[in-house]
This record gives C-alpha cells, structure tokens and sequence, in this order.
C-alpha cells in the first residue's frame, strides 16, 4: 500500500439515510492543478491504495490518487446485518452513483484543502477487473465527470453460462498440464464417490460438505495459478507427476495446500455455503457473501463446465449456482443478465475514451471487451504468464509487484508497448480536458 493518509468517512446518501464509506488519497506526486486519479475498489474490504503502475501514472502526470471503497465492503457498510432484505441496495448501479457522489466531494474537499475555490481537476479513473467494469461504467454514465478511463481486464458483460472461462484454462495449461488437469477432475469424482471424506481430507477441505462447494475450490485453485500469472507452479509438478507414475491427486492436493490455501491465502470456508449464509460475518469475511449476491442478482458469470473436453468437474453445472443462490439467499433470487448487459451494453459498450486492456491468459478476457476502436482502445498483452490486470501489476498478477513491475512477465516488451499506448491515450486525453474552460469535457 502507498497510501499514507489516515482513514476519512464520507457521508453517503441511501434512502435519505445516510451511511459512512472509507476513502484514501495519496497526494506525493501531486502537482497544482495537476488530474485526480480514482482509482476503484471493488469486491473486498479497501484497505489503502496500492503500489501498482498507477504509482507510476501518478508521478508521470503529476496527479493525486484516491480510493473509495465500495459501498457495504470492508467499513462501508451501511447495515450491521447482511441479510438478503438488507442487500437491496447492493448493486453496481448504486456503486457508480456513490463514485459520482464522492468526486463531488472530494473536489470540494481539495480545494478546501489548498484554500482555492472553484477549481475543477481533470479526473481520470482506473480499475481492474470488477471495479474495471465501473471504471468503463462511469465514464459510460458520467462523461461530464471524467476525462476517461482505464478498463483493465473488465468484465462488461455480464454472462449467465460462462463457459469460455473453462475453456480459455485449458488453453493457458497447454496439453500436458491440461490433460493432467482433466485427470485429475476424472479421479477426484470417482473418490468422491467412493471415499468422499477421504479425499476432502487430503486436500484439507473436509469441513465441506457440499460435494459441489468442494469442487468448486479444487476448480478455482487451478484458475488462478492462470488468472495471476503463475502457471509453472502448477504445471511444472503436475506434468512431472503424470510423466514419472506418481499419484497425480497428492500432487495436485499438495498444490492446493502449499500454494492455493498457503503461500496465496486463499480460505477454504469462502466455498462453504454455510459460511455464505452468515449475514454477520466480520468486515474481511464478509466479501464473500456480498460478491455472490452481486453473482447471483446482476452479473451471474456462472464458471460452468462446457459440455465437452471441460478441465474443471461437470457437477459445476449450473443447477449447482442456481441452488447455491437459493440455498444462500432465499426464493426469488436470480441473475438478470439481460437487463445488466441492457443497461450498459456490455461488449458493445457505447461509451468513449475508454482504454480496455487484457492479458492473454486471463480466462476473465472474455468477458472484456477485446474489439478495438479509436475511441474505445482495446489492447491485449500477450506472454506465458500475462492474466488479470498485467497493465497495472506486471507479472506475477499476485503477489504484488512493487508499481507493476514486468520484468518477469515472459515479454516484458509486450507490457511495455501497451504501457505506452495507455500513456499516450491518457495524455491525450487529459490535454484535450485542459484545453477546455473548466478542466471537464462531454462524450462528444
């Protein structure tokens, strides 16, 4: 985290109510004058800023950086209890207006700040992955409020049956590790069925009772070996084990203990639906129950097998997310996807001066916006172990390279290049702002 500010509460309108949401800024590089750059946070408590190549950006333009966090995340909660009548107001529609709201505010509050009035800052506004689809919405909904955006691996379209997501580990594993990947789905159900609580038991998951919450976290260990660059520490023992006769279910297992749940801190009680229906979780815990209820009203993404040649278990079909969403949330609770992808167009998004990027092993990509136009830029990084968000974190995705370092991305080069696309989009951008009065321009 870069951020060294103390923790702020802005006053947040909901039903004339009001609640407090965290906000950070790290104002270093900040020039007078010079563009405020929000950057999202999204699906999880907001801790601080991080040091990613938004750092970078930052000291490049001269611009401050602030963070909000996303309503009913980490301290921004407006109610004590999260029960399904409670998250009524969960929605991202409600998340852009309280962005709207709070680059109002923090307008107001920088300039009080430096004792100036009437100044409006070029504001530019980044984000990946989920808080990458608002970052595109925003700019989508607010142009008079932004000079642009930076979309990174944004998941704008919303998809009830996503089965590219599967289909894209497969190509990221390559044939060897994708068959040893299929071998072992194929030998773990058959366990399942013989000595279910055994194999829960090697993979340290035995407080799992739902078969299907099992698989899917022996599914979702593999994704991210792909999805954060760092395929090889999967693979590598994987296609060893299958090409030297050892047990390929312990070596996977070791996989998901050391690294999954170890060395990426990953939990193994975020699969457990009875955890899910806890509506008093704590402000960390709490992320996993408000993301499903944004998966199971809005976006869906439901990551189910393909019907053929799929990596992960068939049992990940989508009878297993509907009842996930009925067990957790109750009767009536469905993705309308349609009407999301209605509202903001999804891959067809309208919008402009808005920058996509994406990496070519994020399975997430193809829910992203991967046509490019001139107003709508969409670059993809292309290297071993690029996936989500190699613009902004280099590689690895996770953990953190210090201002997005790409040095170990397999194409450095290939960062770069895109790097420099972002960089002249942005420049351009903010000086076509600047050169009109009052520092903000339309969507024309």
């Amino acid at each position: 985290m870069i951020n060294d500010e103390p923790m702020l509460d802005l006053p947040c309108k909901m039903d004339h109510l009001q609640f407090k949401q965290r906000f950070y800024e790290f104002l270093d590089y900040y020039q007078d004058g010079g563009p405020i750059f929000l950057k999202i946070c999204g699906e999880s408590a907001c801790n601080g800023i991080v040091n990613d190549y938004t750092s970078v950006l930052a000291k490049k333009f001269g611009a401050a950086l602030v963070s909000l966090e996303h309503r009913y995340y980490g301290k921004s909660s407006p109610f004590e209890y999260l029960t399904t009548e409670n998250l009524r107001f969960l929605s991202s529609k409600q998340a852009l207006f309280d962005l709207a709201v709070f680059r109002q505010y923090y307008q107001e509050y920088l300039n009080a700040k430096y004792n100036i009035s009437k100044v409006e800052n070029s504001w530019f506004v980044f984000g990946v992955s989920y808080p990458g689809a608002l970052s595109a919405w925003f700019r989508l909904k607010f142009p008079h409020l932004t000079c642009g955006s930076l979309a990174s691996s944004a998941v704008v379209l919303a998809i009830y049956n996503f089965t590219e997501f599967d289909k894209q580990i497969g190509e990221s594993a390559g044939a060897e590790c994708k068959a040893a990947l299929q071998e072992v789905t194929k030998l773990v159900d058959e366990q399942l069925q013989s000595n279910g609580s055994s194999v829960k038991k090697l993979f340290g998951a035995v407080s799992l009772k739902n078969d299907g919450d099992f698989l899917y976290l022996l599914a979702d260990a593999a994704v991210i070996a792909f999805q954060y660059g760092n395929p090889d520490v999967l693979c590598t023992p994987l296609v060893d084990a299958k090409k030297n006769g050892k047990d390929l279910v312990e070596t996977y297992a070791s996989y998901v203990k050391d690294y999954y749940l170890g060395q990426f801190g990953a939990s193994v009680l975020t699969y457990d639906q009875q955890h899910l229906k806890n509506t008093t979780p704590g402000v960390e815990e709490s992320a996993d129950r408000l993301w499903w209820f944004q998966v199971c009203t809005e976006v869906a993404y439901f990551q189910v097998a393909p019907q053929n040649d799929s990596v992960r278990s068939s049992k990940i079909d989508t009878r297993y997310h509907l009842d996930l969403c009925k067990n957790v949330f109750g009767e009536g609770i469905y993705p309308d996807v349609d009407m999301t992808n209605i509202y903001y167009g999804g891959t067809k998004i309208a919008g402009s001066r808005i920058i996509f990027t994406n990496g070519s092993q994020d399975p997430w990509r193809h829910a992203s916006k991967q046509t490019s136009s001139p107003d709508l830029p969409s670059y993809l990084i292309k290297c071993h172990n690029c996936g989500h968000g190699t613009d902004l974190r280099g590689c690895p995705q996770s953990p953190l390279s210090i201002e997005g370092n790409a040095e170990n991305c397999t194409s450095p080069e290939a960062v770069q290049k895109v790097r420099q696309q972002m960089i002249e989009d942005i420049d351009l951008w903010l000086s076509e702002c600047q050169s009109i009065e009052g520092g903000m321009i339309s969507s024309a």
